[in-house]
């Protein structure tokens, strides 16, 4: 970190404003502030700009800064006058600075809210969108610094620079005089201004996992001079799935004389490699990894898969170790799988890159895999090898990325390549923890309306090593919003392949009516019971006997096929002795054919101890087009043995089976049949494709954030802003609170303190009777069941008598803090709460008061800002929402007033992060209108950096 000298400025250095960066090309700098120790630096930088771009900085000729100009150029007061740098190795590679004026065009402070702006990018490194990143910053340091506004003067020649303004989704105003355009644009983040920005972060991440998934050329350091070891073992790896590349070896304990290793070129150090080198897989011990990191920048490496253990999850020690790796690579540019990595995987012919530990390359498919553990990663590559295959092997992996420690490239980066990766249909993710729910609910929202995403996620914390903010979430709430960005939850590995395996291959369900048909009777029967405990809607199972023929098969699923009112078919099959019974392939070949005949349903095949169906199933795919011959090392070979009993065959928790279908010999690829050996598998992978799929239509059709006439947002600004000034932390007091929630036209039913008998009767002449009175001591609060409080009080002799009983239960009114509030109208006792969350962002809940939230965790969550179809199923989607809707004969309720609470509570805290924490408490939901009795608000001090800011990778 850079700490500034000069005793004139005005302010600390704002170390909050530096951030890491990925850049167009995939590659990382570093931004931040300018100071007065960098004056050689800038002075180098200025001396590698060609005179052209110079010349576009300064309207006229300038070879070189005088000193007055570096003066000026690196002192700062981080107010009016800010500079920033984008860096690489230490060294600049761009500046942007702003100086705050006045309406005249001259100096000024605030509270002028315009400033002039200015760029310089290297020669270098233009292109690389630089500049964009670093509009991105400057603009978010200003408005930090409370300017609105900004204004550039360019050479109507240095139309790169024009286009960075112009592209950044802004509101502008262009003008052109003396030769000169000006443009002005406010920086209040717009829309598209937003838009802009997620899909350069979007192609900025994918590239640079791209460029580590499909390198030309890759070195493996740490390669053992005799066979064995972890280095001589990825050589291999990478070797034998014969990779399309340039392959080397690299071992400074080489003696001179080697010059290959196992027919590879062999080299003492990376610097030694004649050539670019996209990838280098480190492994080497720990200790030996920063030697390692500093050849691989010095050489240009664009990054790195680490396998050394001994980082974060070794403790405070491996931590700091592994903050320190983050901190080497990106000083080059460089992004980082691991530490503590399994490895990665790309099967695509033009790559075939196997940069893992594993020892044979799993089939190529349509499935994109991540997982962090590199335990679970080989499970799930075993599982998906030795079930997912047949002849064509469609069903195989894409990629695969295990993270290690995740240090660096996350989840988020990789879900970034899938987004738009034409060789991935499914996304398979096993997390244990996620750093940061915000962006992968937001980034798994775009995927899901793309693709399906599928997520075991566990219940850690936030990697190890990370300077990233932890969700205060509960563990149910974070799942619960991400089923509402169309991530496919599951609870296990089992689950995950299963539901991948349908989803890879087989078209969505248009609904939940499910058709059953098989010869089992009785397997039909727990089919259509499980079914039903899902959610699903089943037809009474159709048993064709044991007795039925391959014939009758076909016939059944055709029929039900083409039947309007089924969305998909569950088969069951069972095994039959005897002659003439029904055999593996022809029941294969039934099956096939049938669902060929309607290709728009999805088809399962639950089956029982059927020894060679699958096989027969695989085997029939010879029917389809051959797929061609795999490389060497590609997959032909067996696979390590399973890692359990449980993957033995007969064991329902045994990984599903692949049952390929015919397809016209256009298609590349074999439409293929999921089968299990559980009913409850079978079914519950389909329920999880119906949910999906309603999901994905819904999400076609967003709902709207509402704009409501009577909001003062302006309003509740400035007494937000007075508020603050009180200090952090603030529970406001219940007059503001009123006054608060008021300006965005929630009524609060005025609660008049009654300190003494007397009190309370003049606080019920002044409301009017009837009245309710309320004890609100921290332990009787919102605790109807208890007795502190008493309703429907008609007159003042009902009053005093019910003072003085809550008097005598539970003590003098010092310590019952009793209230008189006028009585609402009768209806449900709801609760509506608002939060912002450090990582998951602001959060919306409801549920219904007392026992069913507070005993039962009865709630639902929405991500604000909340949009009218998110208020209409939050209402509907606790366990209790009947009793809104006139359960047992009571009357309904007025749900649409409640939507509009919920809507009007997400415009206040998305119009102003200051409001951290909103509790309305009792709503009452009558049949007209609702009535708040109760609200608490708490402020902060809103972060400086949110999900509206610019592009920025994990801090360390």
């Amino acid at each position: 970190m850079q700490t500034p000298a000069d005793p004139q400025d005005r302010h600390e250095y704002p170390s909050h404003w530096e951030a890491d960066v990925v850049l167009r090309d995939g590659g990382t700098a570093r931004i931040r502030p300018i100071t007065v120790d960098d004056a050689e630096r800038l002075v180098s930088f200025y001396e590698q700009v060609s005179d052209e771009s110079k010349y576009y900085r300064f309207f006229a000729p300038y070879p070189r800064l005088s000193a007055k100009d570096v003066h000026r150029f690196t002192h700062h007061d981080f107010v009016d006058r800010v500079g920033l740098a984008a860096t690489i190795g230490g060294e600049f590679i761009a500046t942007v600075r702003y100086d705050r004026i006045g309406a005249d065009g001259t100096p000024a402070s605030a509270p002028a809210d315009e400033a002039e702006v200015a760029f310089l990018v290297q020669d270098a490194h233009q292109g690389r969108g630089v500049a964009s990143a670093l509009l991105e910053h400057i603009a978010a340091v200003a408005r930090e610094r409370g300017i609105r506004r900004f204004a550039a003067e360019v050479l109507p020649a240095n139309t790169k620079m024009i286009k960075v303004f112009m592209d950044a989704g802004y509101t502008q105003k262009r003008s052109f005089e003396d030769g000169v355009v000006r443009l002005e644009f406010d920086l209040e983040p717009t829309d598209r201004s937003l838009a802009v920005q997620r899909a350069r972060e979007q192609r900025a991440e994918a590239r640079s996992v791209r460029r580590l998934l499909a390198p030309g050329s890759v070195a493996v350091i740490g390669v053992g001079r005799a066979p064995g070891g972890v280095g001589r073992s990825v050589l291999g790896n990478v070797r034998d799935a014969g990779f399309t590349g340039r392959l080397h070896a690299v071992n400074q304990a080489f003696p001179d004389d080697v010059k290959e290793v196992d027919g590879v070129p062999a080299h003492r150090s990376v610097r030694d490699i004649d050539g670019p080198v996209d990838l280098a897989v480190v492994a080497v011990p720990a200790e030996h990894v920063p030697e390692a990191v500093t050849e691989c920048g010095e050489h240009g490496v664009q990054g790195l898969v680490v396998l050394a253990a001994g980082y974060a999850e070794s403790g405070p020690d491996g931590r700091e170790r592994q903050r320190a790796l983050v901190r080497q690579a990106r000083t080059y540019g460089m992004r980082i799988i691991g530490p503590n990595a399994f490895g990665i995987i790309n099967t695509a012919a033009g790559v075939r890159l196997n940069a893992s530990l594993a020892p044979e390359m799993p089939r190529p498919g349509r499935i994109g895999l991540f997982a962090q553990s590199g335990a679970i990663g080989i499970a799930l590559l075993s599982r998906l090898h030795r079930r997912g295959g047949g002849v064509t092997g469609t069903t195989g992996v894409s990629t695969f990325v295990s993270s290690g420690n995740r240090a660096d490239v996350s989840g988020n980066d990789v879900l970034q390549y899938w987004y738009d990766d034409p060789e991935t249909d499914v996304v398979l993710m096993y997390l244990e923890s996620i750093g940061n729910p915000r962006k992968f609910t937001r980034l798994a929202r775009r995927t899901g309306a793309a693709k399906p995403l599928v997520v075991v996620q566990g219940a850690g914390q936030a990697p190890p090593g990370h300077a990233v903010r932890a969700t205060r979430l509960p563990h149910a709430t974070v799942s619960a919003l991400l089923r509402q960005a169309g991530v496919i939850r599951v609870d296990t590995i089992t689950e995950l392949v299963d539901a991948g395996l349908l989803l890879a291959r087989q078209p969505l369900p248009a609904g939940p009516r499910v058709a059953i048909l098989g010869n089992s009777e009785s397997l039909g029967l727990l089919t259509y019971d499980r079914c039903l405990a899902e959610g699903l809607r089943p037809a009474r199972p159709l048993d064709l006997t044991t007795g039925a023929s391959a014939a009758d098969f076909h016939r059944a699923l055709s029929r039900a096929l083409a039947d309007e009112s089924c969305d998909a078919v569950v088969v069951t099959a069972i095994p039959t002795i005897g002659e003439g019974t029904l055999g593996d392939a022809e029941l294969a070949e039934a099956l096939r054919s049938a669902a060929e005949e309607v290709p728009g349903k999805p088809v399962l095949v639950v089956h029982v101890e059927l020894g060679g169906l699958a096989e027969a199933l695989s085997a029939a795919g010879r029917t389809a087009p051959k797929a061609a011959a795999p490389a060497p090392g590609t997959g032909g070979g067996a696979y390590p043995p399973p890692l359990s009993a449980s993957l033995e065959r007969g064991d329902p928790h045994r990984p599903a089976e692949r049952l390929p279908t015919a397809v016209p010999a256009k298609l590349p690829y074999s439409r293929l049949i999921p089968a299990y050996p559980a009913a409850e598998r079978a079914v519950r992978a389909l329920a999880e494709a119906v949910k999906y799929a309603q999901w994905q239509r819904e999400a076609a059709e967003p709902g709207k954030v509402p704009e409501f006439d009577d909001i003062d947002e302006r309003g509740a600004a400035e007494l937000i802003g007075g508020l603050l000034e009180r200090g952090e932390g603030l529970a406001i007091g219940v007059e503001e609170t009123c006054r608060l929630l008021g300006k965005y036209g929630i009524d609060v039913h005025r609660a008049l303190p009654a300190p003494t008998p007397d009190a309370a009767v003049a606080a019920a002449r002044d409301l009017g009777y009837p009245v309710a009175l309320k004890a609100t001591a921290p332990h009787l609060r919102h605790r109807a069941d208890l007795g502190g409080v008493r309703l429907d009080l008609a007159d003042e002799e009902q009053l005093r008598r019910a003072y003085e009983e809550l008097s005598e239960l539970f003590g003098p009114p010092e310590e019952l803090r009793p209230v008189v509030q006028r009585m609402a109208p009768r209806g449900v006792d709801t609760v509506v709460r608002a939060v912002i969350d450090p990582a998951a962002g602001a959060v919306v809940s409801f549920g219904l008061a007392g026992a069913a939230s507070q005993l039962l965790g009865d709630m639902a969550h929405r991500l604000v800002p909340v949009t009218d179809r998110d208020a209409t199923s939050l209402v509907r989607s606790i366990r209790t929402a009947p009793l809104l809707f006139g359960w047992r004969g009571s009357a309904p309720v007025d749900t649409p007033a409640l939507e509009e609470l919920l809507l009007r509570v997400s415009r206040l805290v998305d119009d102003h992060p200051e409001v951290v924490a909103v509790t309305l408490e009792p709503v009452v939901v009558a049949r007209q209108g609702v009535s708040v009795l109760g609200a608490t608000v708490r402020l902060a001090p809103p972060p400086a950096r949110d999900d509206l800011g610019p592009r920025t990778l994990p801090a360390y």
